[in-house]
């Protein structure tokens, strides 16, 4: 069987795997409880929990609290995943593995909430609060402002975001929903996002993260880093990743130069040593962000960034994505961790690289709460932070296999698959239609005991409860103790009026999204595999 890797929800390039034996056997009657179970959860998520059609992305049980990144009031849902969006695609998902109305009803309803959230410009913030301004500012000042780990809750900027993928995946969400029954009611909300992120773009080529373009909050002196060139969450690649899309599926040339312009962007930001920073300022300098990203080179996005290259080459044909990958790797061999800092070869790298030494750097944290807390960083790699890591592993081998697998293709091999490639579509019906359909790449599709389980486990109320969700201590004033203190230097929060997310260690159930999601999709997969597999039995069976 054929299954296809996915590129945000459609598809590109085939691969083929195997699928497990034990999927393969017919038990109607289990993918009728399955079809029965998707319903029954779907329609408590909708009728009980959703605001409006949007979510967070955990609830109690009783709906008296819930949170997305951070605390939200009741009235507010959540754009990133596995909020609103994420809820939206899952629905869409279902509506297409059983053809059942109201998943495209649910899908809708999720629409409406993301357009409702839509900035005049055609952006979208993380967060849609459908009290309005005043609402969404007094959080702002309270609980956003008080997540000592959070500095990009901490200031109400009233634009736009494209980190943690908010925007572009919210346009993509839009497309797919116009893609999916050709619906011109989602048309001008999709034209409006295809030209917020046009209009966004450098001429250079990238992307800031938030637009429109805002200067106005300076933490601790630092300037204000939301108007930088930024790769972080991949905000440029998920900007050119959603305009191929577009391309691919509506058909428009124009789109085809903003594409070309950000993939070029990769290639002139790139350090002269051959590394990358995760932002840049308009002198196309690496510049810090929050306190705890300083203006340092990074392994993380330099591996990121190569990897993208080589798809760059496979897009164009272009042997100007490969001249200085060699730069890149040697750069990343040279700042590998020194033995004595791998902890036992767990690692290869650190988070940070100091700029023309090459010599690791640490972040660290003192203090009890934001008002009196702060960051700081050094050579030490002891006592390092847990909520931003100081250091990764890297797989070079894998990249240098792949840089030598793709330098060895000529281009006409290296593109013969690539969505900028002019060539006859030649997959079954149209373009929209095609890439409408949200297939998966994964392998693991779950046995008849698991899906048995998954049915078994929802509760009388048709939920799915989980333990140990994200949770914060509530809002209830700002730091008062003043004490530079070691005592949350690698925890996830800080004292009790830290309102930033951390991990519930007791027994407390909650609803979840997250947990939704994921036993919705395993259904999902174990119901259209099925229906297929009897479809194509049946037409075996005819002889057809």
């Amino acid at each position: 069987m054929t299954i296809r890797k996915l590129t945000g929800w459609f598809t590109i390039f085939a691969v083929v795997v195997l699928l497990p034996t034990a999927t393969i056997a017919q038990t109607p009657r289990l993918v009728e409880a399955a079809e029965d179970a998707m319903l029954r959860s779907s329609k408590y998520m909708v009728d009980k929990v959703s605001t409006n059609g949007g979510y967070v992305w955990f609830y109690m049980p009783d709906l008296s609290r819930r949170w997305g990144e951070m605390e939200a009031y009741k009235t507010m849902v959540w754009l990133q995943g596995p909020g609103t969006v994420s809820m939206g695609h899952t629905f869409l998902d279902a509506y297409q593995a059983t053809g059942d109305e109201y998943y495209y009803q649910a899908a809708a309803k999720a629409t409406a909430a993301i357009v409702w959230g839509q900035s005049k410009e055609g952006g979208w913030n993380y967060m849609i609060d459908f009290a309005g301004d005043r609402s969404l500012k007094q959080w702002y000042n309270t609980i956003g402002k008080n997540g000592w780990r959070l500095e990009e809750f901490q200031h109400y900027y009233g634009n736009a975001t494209f980190d943690d993928d908010i925007t572009s995946d919210a346009a993509r969400f839009l497309l797919r929903m116009y893609l999916t029954k050709m619906a011109p009611e989602y048309k001008p909300a999709l034209d409006k996002a295809i030209s917020f992120i046009l209009e966004s773009q450098y001429p250079l080529g990238g992307w800031p993260q938030r637009y429109p373009l805002k200067y106005d909050f300076n933490k601790n002196g630092l300037p204000d880093y939301s108007s930088f060139f930024t790769f972080n969450d991949d905000v440029i690649w998920e900007n050119i990743n959603f305009l191929i899309q577009c391309y691919l599926t509506l058909g428009e040339e124009r789109f085809l130069e903003p594409i070309k312009r950000g993939m070029n962007f990769y290639l002139i930001s790139q350090h002269g040593s051959g590394g990358w920073a995760q932002q840049y300022n308009m002198n196309l300098e690496p510049a810090g962000a929050r306190t705890y990203e300083p203006a340092m080179l990074l392994p993380t996005t330099t591996y990121g960034n190569v990897m993208l290259l080589l798809r760059f080459y496979e897009y164009t044909g272009e042997s100007k994505y490969l001249t200085r990958i060699p730069d890149a790797i040697e750069w990343l061999e040279k700042t590998r961790l020194p033995k004595k800092m791998t902890d036992n070869n767990q690692y290869t790298h650190p988070t940070f690289v100091e700029i023309d030494t090459n010599k690791p750097v640490f972040v660290h944290r003192k203090g009890s709460n934001v008002k009196y807390g702060y960051y700081y960083y050094d050579y030490d790699d002891k006592n390092l932070l847990s909520h931003y890591r100081g250091k990764k592993t890297l797989d070079l081998d894998r990249l240098k296999a792949e840089y030598k697998r793709l330098k060895a293709l000529p281009p006409e091999e290296a593109t013969k698959n690539s969505p900028l490639k002019v060539a006859a579509f030649t997959e079954s019906g149209t373009p929209q239609t095609f890439y409408s359909l949200n297939r998966y790449s994964s392998s693991q599709l779950p046995t008849e005991g698991q899906v048995s389980e998954l049915i078994s486990t929802l509760d009388d109320q048709n939920r799915w409860l989980v333990k140990h969700a994200s949770i914060s201590h509530p809002y209830t004033g700002e730091g008062r103790k003043q004490n530079p203190t070691d005592q949350y230097h690698d925890a996830f929060v800080g004292d009790e009026t830290d309102t930033s997310p951390f991990r519930d260690p007791s027994d407390q159930l909650y609803i979840s999204t997250q947990a939704f999601i994921k036993n919705i999709n395993q259904l999902i997969n174990y119901v259209k595999f099925n229906k297929g597999y009897s479809k194509t039995e049946d037409r075996l069976k005819a002889g057809r």
